[in-house]
């Protein structure tokens, strides 16, 4: 029985709730356990949930506390939408991932109508936005609970008010400044996983949603954080991956203030802990001192992801990045000094609204010179309630289409080339599964993030083991065990 377990046995349901975190949700947890076994009761068998999760690592991550709580209510875990309680955990980045929820919600409406008893939820980003959860209550009103990103903790306290209610229960916070950690978590990985450091954005990019719909930046305490890594360390995990929408401003609204350079350093030092990733950076706020800790210090993996978005100077400007192509350039040269074997990888948008020719080429000369491992290419989607959903644009379809496509072309013959620079060395893997093509094959990670096929034992996953880069496949490796 772990910590969490303990705690939650040591609730007495019979006496008032209690209004600390998160102890509060111990007491909804083990609430929950008994409306979960009148429910499973009354079908006959065992229930099982479904988390849907869409977006990015911090949605990841939620639904991995999502799913624990579930779990800890007794809930078994599948990953089809068939499942007795379906929990969407939603992302609104594009206005396209809103209609991709909606069209989901239109099968569930018929499951609910043969599956009375089926439970739906919905989360995240898009509940955030009011005028969603306006249609959520007039439209879908099927759905049983809908909350936020602000309140994923709540999810035992939820569930148990909507079987006290009856009906859909909805639980929206604008904002807090209330961070709860320390509840269940069901990691995809037993030897890997995530940490979140901090929450929310200040950046306002002018393209971007996430500041109104994660709120305004908020650091979690150093000693929490530690605490956690621990535990992890602890529980068999040697990979940890930092998780922030901007990292690098962690720290800065705490009442000691600590740099993310120095939580790094700290991180690495738990005993267990083999390798430290982190996402996202926003280059404006990488630091000299952390290109220092990073270069000095073996456990933090080679990897940095470093959304540059335009190469113009322009249209970073328009964006609101607050760094120029040449200072973005002058950033890519230090951390290749200091760090010469480093992946950079990067976020690319292609039309912009005023992009032109000329912009577009800018790009394409930032992608020669630095030659990204991977790039993450997309054409501009228009964001209702960000700035730049009014800024007027002239090019055509076809203008950013062509545009998009001489993007990809290019920066898939980088990656192929920049990728094979390991050929014919050893280097360490974390071995992760089964290879999903090849049952014979094992599947691990090299420090900078590229993918690893080799022969060997299932019984060695979850080790790092040494793997000589035999064959170079373009965007992965074909190796054997040393």
């Amino acid at each position: 029985m772990n910590e969490i377990d303990k705690k939650i046995d040591k609730i007495d349901i019979t006496e008032p709730c209690p209004a600390e975190e998160p102890f509060r949700q111990y007491y909804f947890i083990k609430k929950a356990r008994g409306y979960y076994r009148e429910l499973a009761k009354k079908a006959g068998r065992n229930l099982t949930c479904s988390i849907q999760t869409y977006g990015c690592q911090m949605n990841v991550r939620d639904s991995e506390k999502l799913t624990g709580i579930l779990e800890e209510i007794g809930y078994t875990s599948s990953d089809s939408e068939d499942a007795d309680l379906v929990i969407y955990n939603t992302c609104t980045v594009r206005e396209n991932a809103n209609r991709k929820v909606y069209g989901h919600l239109g099968i569930m409406k018929h499951d609910k109508e043969t599956h009375p008893d089926k439970m739906i939820g919905l989360c995240g980003c898009m509940m955030q936005e009011p005028d969603v959860v306006a249609t959520i209550q007039k439209k879908y009103r099927f759905v049983d609970m809908v909350f936020g990103t602000h309140n994923v903790f709540k999810l035992a306290e939820i569930y148990c008010n909507r079987i006290e209610a009856g009906g859909q229960v909805v639980d929206i916070w604008k904002d807090t400044n209330l961070v709860v950690e320390d509840l269940p978590v069901k990691k995809e990985f037993p030897f890997k996983s995530g940490v979140n450091i901090m929450f929310g954005c200040n950046n306002f990019c002018t393209y971007c949603i996430v500041p109104y719909v994660r709120g305004r930046e908020r650091s979690r305490q150093p000693e929490d954080i530690i605490r956690e890594v621990k535990r992890l360390s602890e529980e068999g995990v040697k990979e940890i991956m930092l998780l922030g929408q901007n990292v690098n401003s962690y720290g800065k609204t705490l009442e000691e203030p600590m740099t993310f350079a120095e939580l790094l350093q700290k991180v690495t030092e738990v005993d267990g802990i083999e390798r430290v990733r982190f996402m996202t950076s926003h280059p404006k706020d990488l630091s000299d001192e952390l290109i220092d800790v990073i270069a000095a210090n073996e456990k933090i993996c080679r990897h940095i992801h470093l959304p540059m978005q335009s190469g113009s100077s322009r249209i970073l400007n328009q964006m609101n990045r607050r760094y120029t192509k040449e200072s973005y350039l002058e950033l890519v040269d230090k951390i290749r000094r200091q760090i010469p074997e480093i992946s950079l990888t990067t976020d690319i948008i292609v039309g912009f609204p005023g992009e032109t020719e000329e912009d577009f080429l800018e790009t394409m000369d930032v992608v020669n010179r630095v030659r990204f491992d991977t790039a993450f290419t997309f054409i501009y989607s228009k964001r209702t309630g960000t700035p730049a959903a009014t800024f007027e644009d002239h090019a055509t379809k076809e203008e950013i289409q062509n545009r998009f496509d001489r993007l990809i072309k290019r920066v898939s013959e980088i990656s192929g080339e920049e990728i094979c620079r390991y050929k014919g060395q050893v280097m360490p893997v974390l071995i992760e599964s089964v290879s999903e093509q090849n049952q014979e094959l094992l599947t691990g990670r090299l420090s900078n993030n590229i993918l690893v096929h080799f022969k060997g034992d299932p019984s060695m996953i979850g080790e790092i083991r040494d793997v000589s880069l035999d064959e170079c496949k373009g965007f992965y490796y074909m190796g054997n065990l040393v």
